[in-house]
């Protein structure tokens, strides 16, 4: 971003990325899909958590070391691979991403209502011009940092209660994450969970956040490794923390709320205070993916034409509002997000299959040697990611 080079020191840049790719996961979706799949699998949730991370360790380092030693965005990668590509996922991205935002607008101004008991309409347009706010300052890109990096804190610190709260039986889920009762009825959800923790613009959003820092390049390797490994790390405790949480109600016998499940979880084993937290935890949830979506779509964006490049920021707050008029309008847009989702997974495999591609060329990423084992399961990654693209793709047909 354009008035975010660095004046601040590459730590700050580093964790910046971290924070922006793991809280663009965690939205109002990631808190309803773990608290319903903790409610279906129980203990045996723990098994898919844990292979979720592993994929998201393959996905994520693939492409953040590509897109570090190259110092080129994902469609620029694209376009490299093969011409035109990259304009084709610059789109669709973006379009996932507005759908995504519309929804993650909505989610904030229910955290909203949660807390104080505002009225939704009112809390869309509250949080709209929140997250749009960010982009006015000559220092957007560090102030992005703060932003996602305070909130994330705080949903981990409040999660943390709640789950103390609840006092699930860890013990059986350290067990059941190793040894599940039945695996193969965990198939879908590990599937739909790798979808919503690396799909579309997710895992793109710190490695683009890097080249706007200024960090590129082999000599910046371990630092952007080691950026990637902690965002996966922060989204993965948020996860954990919400199933350990969530486990400690329904293992006691309570049946969740279907319409809230999350929700329901919070207030029955935390009382009022542990609804009011949950109204936090979404708030923090959903604005920190509006910013994140926002801006890792325009950046997407940049390169179809030099005047998004030019006035990136007024896109970025363009892509806001449109979301926020789109949900104060619409409401619930909830077959716009079922198809955001879908076009998410299909969008996963075509991405990281271009970064594996330019992992091996050298008019790409130069004298970079990219590890074989990385490269291995990135393709065993592509490969599941490719199935449950297509399977989302004909349900929704």
């Amino acid at each position: 971003m354009k008035g975010s080079k660095p004046k601040f020191n590459n730590t700050s840049v580093l964790i910046g990325a971290a924070f922006i790719m793991a809280t663009s996961a965690i939205g109002p979706g990631f808190l309803t899909q773990t608290a319903q799949f903790t409610e279906q699998f129980a203990a045996n949730f723990a098994f898919v958590i844990l292979i979720s991370i592993i994929f998201n360790v393959g996905a994520q380092v693939n492409v953040w070391r590509v897109i570090g030693v190259s110092g080129m965005r994902g469609q620029d990668i694209a376009n490299k691979v093969l011409p035109g590509l990259g304009y084709f996922i610059a789109i669709i991205v973006a379009l996932g991403g507005l759908a995504f935002n519309i929804g993650n607008v909505g989610g904030a101004a229910l955290g909203l209502n949660v807390i104080f008991g505002l009225d939704v309409k009112y809390g869309i347009i509250i949080c709209g011009i929140i997250a749009s706010m960010i982009f006015l300052s000559k220092e957007a890109g560090s102030l992005v940092d703060k932003f996602t990096q305070i909130l994330g804190v705080l949903m981990i610190v409040i999660v943390t209660y709640v789950a103390i709260k609840t006092q699930p039986p860890v013990g059986e889920a350290l067990i059941r994450s190793v040894a599940p009762e039945n695996p193969k009825l965990l198939l879908f959800p590990i599937i739909t969970l790798l979808g919503g923790t690396v799909g579309g613009y997710i895992t793109f959003s710190g490695g683009h956040r890097l080249i706007d820092g200024g960090i590129t390049g082999i000599k910046n390797l371990k630092e952007i490794t080691k950026s990637a490994v902690l965002g996966i790390v922060i989204a993965s405790i948020m996860r954990i923390l919400v199933f350990l949480a969530v486990l400690g109600v329904v293992s006691k016998g309570i049946a969740l709320d279907p319409s809230n499940p999350a929700a329901s979880a919070f207030k029955s084993g935390a009382g009022m205070i542990g609804y009011k937290f949950f109204g936090v935890v979404l708030l923090a949830a959903s604005i920190t993916s509006v910013v994140g979506a926002a801006y890792t779509s325009v950046s997407f964006l940049k390169t179809l034409h030099p005047f998004i490049e030019k006035y990136e920021k007024h896109f970025i707050m363009g892509f806001i509002i449109f979301s926020t008029i789109t949900m104060a309008i619409i409401g619930q847009p909830v077959k716009l997000l079922v198809l955001a989702g879908s076009l998410n997974g299909l969008i996963l495999p075509i991405t990281v299959g271009a970064i594996l591609i330019a992992s091996k060329r050298k008019d790409i990423v130069g004298e970079y040697e990219h590890p074989t084992w990385l490269l291995l399961f990135g393709i065993l990654i592509v490969i599941i990611a490719g199935y449950a693209g297509v399977m989302s793709l004909s349900n929704i047909f």
